[in-house]
């Protein structure tokens, strides 16, 4: 007993000394206004007191104390004694339970290792299982698109060949009025020449269909504008024209205004000596004033420039 209250005078004097430097440790329990010296002195100080007083109170005599010690050392003794097979035992026993438990730690560290290998085994197999299959799909798309890329270039290649054969077939099947309308259509090109339209329509005349006179035109593959070129010079070695009323005319002819307006700018006509002709045909065709003269050639095509120019030289 008096232990116990020499361990509770030691604690009390432990706290006493803690408090006194920090009260909210030993005094964390107490209300925070409460937290402070002089409460530590009064609750530690008067607590390490009395627990001093009651351990000199239960302290036995040295004699008495001399005489438990040694009983107490002689039943320890025997117990010693006693107990010695035992702790022998309880000792091997502790040991192979330690045994026991390494074992067991081992064996499962041993599974836990080998399930982590046949997992990352797994792992790296399926990885590389996907990229094998992966790869393989690659392939075979990269060869069905291939294939199909051969297919249809094989088939484009052969509607082309298809079609050539078919177009040099037409034209080895030519009939024999297509033949004569070929004939005549270079025919007349050797006498003067003609539009596309102009040559049609002059076949027609002559009683080929409109289809084989069209089929004549194309055969030949002429230039129509050199035809154009041709024609335009014709006209003007035949009569005066302005450069507007050649046009006209060709376009009159069957010609495209893009075609004979390239004719007209190839001849590098002088446009005023056209006028200052045409003047003189009228003039000697009829007679006219001045400025009915200029309304005339103006009629024509000519500027009023041109015009007034033509009237000047033919002295009117």
């Amino acid at each position: 007993m008096d232990d116990f209250f020499l361990i509770l005078s030691l604690i009390s004097i432990l706290a006493f000394l803690i408090g006194m430097i920090k009260p909210s440790i030993v005094l964390s329990w107490s209300p925070e206004g409460k937290r402070k010296r002089k409460y530590v002195a009064m609750y530690f100080g008067v607590a390490t007191v009395a627990f001093f007083i009651l351990f000199g109170i239960t302290t036995p005599s040295t004699s008495e104390h001399e005489t438990k010690s040694e009983q107490r050392d002689n039943v320890e003794e025997s117990e010693e004694t006693a107990n010695e097979p035992v702790k022998e035992e309880a000792d091997q026993d502790a040991e192979e339970q330690a045994k026991k438990d390494a074992e067991e730690q081992a064996r499962k560290e041993a599974e836990e290792q080998a399930r982590k290998d046949a997992e990352e085994q797994a792992r790296k197999e399926a990885e590389e299982q996907a990229r094998k299959e992966a790869e393989e799909q690659a392939r075979k798309e990269a060869e069905e698109q291939a294939r199909k890329e051969a297919e249809e270039q094989a088939r484009k290649e052969a509607e082309e060949q298809a079609r050539k054969e078919a177009e040099e077939a037409a034209k080895n099947a030519e009939t024999m009025s297509q033949t004569q309308a070929v004939q005549m259509a270079e025919d007349y090109l050797n006498y003067t020449a003609f539009s596309r339209s102009g040559l049609i329509a002059q076949l027609e005349f002559e009683g080929f269909s409109n289809e084989d006179a069209t089929y004549a035109a194309d055969k030949l593959n002429v230039d129509w504008q050199a035809q154009a070129v041709k024609t335009a010079e014709d006209y003007l070695d035949y009569t005066a024209f302005s450069r507007s009323g050649l046009i006209e005319q060709l376009e009159f002819e069957g010609f495209s205004n893009e075609d004979a307006t390239f004719a007209v700018d190839q001849l590098n006509e002088d446009w005023r000596a056209q006028a200052v002709q045409m003047a003189q045909d009228y003039l000697d065709y009829t007679a006219f004033s001045r400025s009915g003269l200029i309304q005339q050639l103006e009629f024509e095509g000519f500027s009023n420039e041109d015009a007034t120019y033509a009237v000047d030289e033919v002295g009117l």
